[in-house]
C-alpha cells in the first residue's frame, strides 16, 4: 500500500483474513450512522452484508475503501486493517486503497467511452505498462463478457444491455488488479437472467478476489455468500452489526432472536 506516496508496501500479517474492522464507528455530522462494528473478512470468499434499509450496510462497505472520505460531514473512528495496515492511518494514500479495493455500484455506470476504453482508462491512470489489448481481453474474459463484446470494443459501453453494463463495470473494477471487490446491490436493477450471470461471475471471481456484497435479497445472500453479516438499527436509527457467521448457519440456526425474526420475514 502506498505510504506517503513512496510506493512502499504494507506488510501482510499472514492471516487468513484480508480485511478486519475493529470498533468501527461512522458519524455524519451529529448523526451516529454506524456503531462499534467488528468484522473479519476471509480471503477469496464472498461475504454478504444484509439487513433492513438504513442499517448501515452501505456505510460499512464504503468504509472498506475510504469512499466515505468523499462525504464532507463524515467522521470515521476505529480501524479497518487491510493486509495488516490500518487504511485510516495518516500515511496511507486513499487513492491506492481504492485501487486495491475496487467498487461496483448499484446502478451500472459505465464511462461514456468505448467498451475498450472503459477497461483501459483505469489501467493507464494507475501506470499499467503492459500490452493493453491483452489486458482488455483478459479482463473481459474474467468478467464473462468477452464473447458478447469482442466485436463491439469500439462501441460505447452505454450501448450494452443493463446486465452487460454491470459486468463491464465489474471488469473495469478488476482491470487494476485489486485484492477485494466491493459490490453495493449490484443486481438490484437487473432482471433474473442478468442476475444469475452476475452471481455466477462472483463465484468464478473468488478464485482470485475477495468479494463483499451488500444485498437486500436474502435469497441471493443464501445462494452466493460464504459468510453473512446481519446489520440492524437502533430506535435512534444507528446501524450496528447484530450477527456474523457462515451463511448456512446464520440462516438455519441464528444465535440472535433479532436475526431469526429478520431471516424468517417477521420484520424488515
Amino acid at each position: 500500500m502506498v505510504v506517503n506516496g513512496t510506493g512502499g508496501q504494507a506488510v501482510s500479517a499472514g492471516s487468513k483474513y484480508i480485511l478486519e474492522a475493529e470498533g468501527l464507528n461512522v458519524h455524519y455530522g451529529h448523526f451516529h450512522a454506524l456503531r462499534d462494528v467488528n468484522l473479519k473478512i476471509e480471503r477469496r470468499k464472498i461475504t454478504a452484508l444484509i439487513g433492513p434499509s438504513g442499517c448501515g450496510k452501505s456505510t460499512a462497505l464504503r468504509c472498506f475503501n475510504r469512499m466515505n472520505d468523499l462525504v464532507d460531514t463524515a467522521r470515521i473512528e476505529g480501524k479497518v486493517t487491510f493486509h495488516g495496515k490500518n487504511i485510516y492511518d495518516p500515511d496511507v494514500v486513499p487513492a491506492e486503497v481504492r485501487r486495491r479495493v475496487g467498487m461496483v455500484f448499484q446502478k451500472p455506470n459505465p464511462f461514456p467511452k468505448s467498451v475498450y476504453e472503459n477497461i483501459a482508462w483505469g489501467a493507464r491512470v494507475t501506470g499499467y505498462a503492459g500490452n493493453m489489448d491483452d489486458l482488455v481481453e483478459e479482463t473481459l474474459r474474467s468478467a464473462a463478457l468477452w464473447d458478447e463484446v469482442k466485436d463491439k470494443l469500439r462501441q460505447s459501453g452505454l450501448s450494452l444491455s443493463g446486465g452487460q453494463q454491470q459486468r463491464l463495470c465489474i471488469a473495469r473494477a478488476i482491470a487494476t488488479k485489486p485484492d477485494i471487490v466491493l459490490m453495493d446491490e449490484p443486481c438490484s436493477a437487473l432482471d433474473p437472467i442478468a442476475t444469475t450471470k452476475i452471481e455466477d461471475l462472483m463465484a468464478a471471481l473468488t478464485q482470485r478476489y475477495t468479494i463483499i456484497i451488500v444485498t437486500h435479497n436474502m435469497q441471493q445472500a443464501g445462494r452466493v455468500a460464504d459468510y453473512t453479516a446481519f446489520f440492524t438499527v437502533t430506535p435512534e436509527r444507528t446501524g450496528y452489526l447484530e450477527e456474523f457467521g457462515p451463511t448456512r448457519e446464520l440462516f438455519t440456526n441464528p444465535k440472535s432472536r433479532i436475526t431469526e425474526d429478520y431471516v424468517t420475514g417477521r420484520f424488515g
